[in-house]
């Protein structure tokens, strides 16, 4: 009991792996707990000899049970990509909404800070530029995309309710553009697609003429804000991003640079609903936090492109496309 413990949800993604391996170098007994469906047991195979983790197949979406006391609750479980969105829209609201209230009940019984983790997503298309946490956004509830923003902004009122209501310590963390080790090479966000498109010989899609923006933050300095936020006495939402914006066409010369490949910038229709700007306003998370991102976009794109790389020949080819054409717009 003298040890902390935490149950860190989707932790077999790209984001939850990072965060078991954090936690268990700060010392704390991990349960990682994943369905697997976005999810990589290769991502924490390397926890599994660890007697300080132990990790259970489960949908948060049902009923959670853990046995023994649990001190923080890190939700990381949700489809994270708008080909995810496409491919599975009702496990998509269902993690954000269901999930969500589950394990807001077993923090509730475990008395348990829980720290959920939203997105820069809650913003839509936004209107204020660069995004600040008191910006209600520009969300289409209906659109491609509303299944992912829908669920991540009922589940910032379902937290802020048991806060309030039932007295829970949450936490609250809008993500922006997150990339590094162990991204899904092929799940059709823009980093990971441009990288693989470069080590396979193809040109880069440009979706729309690219002068849409993105701020792209290295997962380390990630990993650090959501720890730093979770062992801090503040629940509102708060930012984690990198405020350097790129858009997209510079950042498509950037890959080709890196990659020192020959391909070429193609162009395709713009994807509906898609966010012309993205930057996070990280004011906030100076002043109570301390932080604010280390990694340089250079340093952080050698080490991803070196473990894209390193993978094996078959998860290059791997194809997770789906068909965007009904959401393109004409």
């Amino acid at each position: 009991m003298d040890k902390k413990r935490v149950l860190i949800t989707g932790a077999a993604g790209f984001l939850g792996s990072h965060l078991c391996d954090r936690f268990i170098a700060e010392g704390f007994d991990v349960v990682g707990m994943d369905n697997l469906i976005t999810g990589d047991l290769k991502n924490i195979e390397h926890l599994f000899k660890l007697p300080e983790f132990v990790f259970y197949e489960h949908d948060v979406s049902n009923y959670v049970h853990v046995s023994g006391h649990i001190d923080y609750i890190l939700h990381f479980a949700s489809p994270a990509s708008p080909i995810d969105y496409l491919k599975i829209p009702i496990q998509t609201l269902k993690v954000g909404s269901l999930g969500t209230h589950n394990l807001l009940g077993l923090a509730k019984a475990k008395n348990a800070r829980i720290l959920v983790a939203s997105t820069s997503e809650v913003y839509g298309d936004p209107h204020v530029h660069p995004q600040t946490e008191d910006y209600w956004g520009n969300v289409n509830p209906v659109g491609p995309r509303g299944v992912y923003d829908e669920a991540k902004r009922f589940q910032e009122a379902m937290t802020m309710a048991y806060h309030t209501f039932h007295g829970v310590e949450t936490r609250i963390i809008r993500i922006f553009n997150t990339y590094g080790p162990r991204m899904r090479l092929n799940d059709g966000r823009v980093l990971p697609a441009f990288i693989g498109q470069a080590l396979r010989g193809e040109d880069l899609t440009v979706f729309g003429d690219g002068s849409q923006t993105r701020s792209f933050c290295y997962v380390d300095d990630l990993i650090e804000g959501i720890y730093r936020l979770l062992l801090s006495d503040y629940s509102g939402p708060v930012n984690i991003g990198n405020p350097d914006e790129i858009t997209i066409l510079d950042f498509a010369d950037e890959i080709i640079k890196l990659t020192n490949t020959s391909q070429k910038v193609i162009f395709k229709p713009l994807p509906k609903d898609d966010p012309t700007q993205r930057q996070p306003n990280i004011s906030l998370a100076r002043k109570i936090l301390g932080w604010e991102p280390k990694v340089s976009r250079q340093e952080g794109l050698k080490i991803t492109y070196d473990y894209f790389k390193s993978l094996p020949e078959e998860a290059l080819f791997k194809n997770e496309h789906n068909n965007f054409e009904k959401y393109i717009k004409r």
